[in-house]
């Protein structure tokens, strides 16, 4: 059995202190050596998935430098400790900026302006979303790449190593793709098994003792968003295989139910609409059951919804209609009501004409009269152009009828 050399977690008691030990990043390879050759590197925001080495590369950029670092974690400090303690520091290494509000991220600009200080930050969010667009002109946005599984292999062949454990290439393979990338996860899962007999390394028995792998959906992350995309787009794409599998995807991730739901009743109506109005339908009763049953089990009418989006017809009709409609009334603006759609509420509307003229449909045959609605300058003009396909021409045929 191995055993940990201190109380340092693993990845901290062997993360690189040089370039040259560094796993992964190639890609920025000659951007950071472009840093490195300037008097003062600019302030910089790492962005990329967990345990692909963000802060590692902060570190030992920083140390290029200067001895004056300050390295911080945006959840575990205020503004009010953050103001104290950079006052002595020439950089400071900030973790998790996307967890500072809009208030705290616009602390650093003039201080970014006035060269005060030079900030690292690391995210694992879209900078495009999660940090001000003020802050973003001030910061210099390296991109990090997951780490693939050749890198991730070279990082725990280190940490068997330090630890001075024996694991097989299975093991070895089976404690990679349980990380899910995350270097970080990695070393921790080897630091955890050397808590293992050496007799009982093998996969069927750590799988047995390992703490529940809970896959990172990272819902306030670009995961998040990305598997949701990419639910909707299979299904407005009439894949039902690719759907049950994102949505398979997002709920093992730990993904709200609720959100999934939300989603699957804009799709409805927004992909599928009046080719089968009944998936709108589908999608409510949906949420509403999975509001009753709860999880895990809200995953088969979840299931049986998605599928059916899946197979459904599609038509975007009334979702292009809105648009087009709203388009209208950006370019020139809400045109008047006609004067006989108006409501002859008061004595005074009544004597301004509202509502003259005015055919009431149900007093005639079928419940339909021939008159315009829209308002005079838009007479004629068509916002709902109607798809030739599932049930909407059915729902179109009594209009038709009776406009011709």
């Amino acid at each position: 059995m191995g055993e940990i050399k201190n109380k340092l977690p693993l990845y901290e008691e062997i993360r690189p202190n040089n370039f040259n030990d560094f796993i992964g990043q190639t890609h920025l390879k000659k951007t950071i050596d472009t840093f490195l050759k300037a008097k003062r590197p600019p302030s910089i925001l790492f962005y990329g998935p967990p345990g692909c080495g963000k802060t590692t590369l902060a570190l030992l950029l920083a140390r290029e430098f200067s001895k004056e670092i300050l390295h911080l974690s945006a959840p575990e400090v205020g503004l009010s400790e953050l103001k104290k303690q950079i006052k002595e520091h020439t950089i400071l290494i900030l973790d998790e900026i996307h967890r500072f509000s809009k208030t705290q991220q616009d602390f650093f600009l003039p201080v970014l302006e006035k060269g005060k200080l030079i900030l690292f930050a690391t995210t694992t969010e879209n900078p495009s979303f999660s940090v001000t667009r003020q802050l973003l002109s001030r910061l210099h946005v390296l991109k990090l790449s997951p780490l693939t599984k050749e890198e991730l292999k070279k990082i725990a062949k280190k940490g068997i190593e330090y630890v001075g454990i024996n694991l097989s290439e299975d093991v070895i393979d089976f404690l990679i793709h349980a990380s899910m990338g995350d270097g970080r996860s990695l070393l921790n899962l080897i630091e955890y098994v050397t808590e293992v007999d050496e007799g009982d390394l093998t996969i069927e028995k750590i799988e047995s003792i390992l703490p529940k792998i809970i896959q990172r959906g990272d819902r306030k992350g670009d995961t998040h968003y990305h598997l949701a995309s990419a639910l909707i787009k299979s299904i407005r794409g009439s894949d039902p295989d690719a759907s049950v599998y994102y949505l398979a995807c997002m709920i093992e991730a730990g993904e709200d139910p609720r959100f999934i739901c939300r989603r699957l009743i804009i799709s409805a109506a927004e992909d599928i609409g009046l080719a089968d109005p009944y998936a709108l339908t589908m999608a409510v009763s949906c949420a509403q059951a999975v509001e009753m049953i709860g999880m895990p089990e809200g995953f088969i009418p979840m299931s049986e919804t998605v599928i059916y989006l899946a197979l459904a017809p599609k038509s975007n009709s009334t979702y292009s209609a809105y648009l087009h409609a709203r388009q209208e009334i950006k370019e020139n603006g809400i045109q008047e009501v006609p004067i006989h759609l108006r409501n002859p509420d008061t004595k005074l509307d009544r004597k301004w004409g509202h509502g003259k003229d005015y055919k009431y449909p149900h007093a005639f045959k079928q419940g339909w009269v021939r008159q315009e609605y829209l308002p005079k300058d838009l007479q004629g003009k068509k916002f709902y152009q109607p798809k030739g396909h599932g049930r909407e021409p059915a729902l179109l045929s009594w209009l038709r009828q009776r406009l011709s």
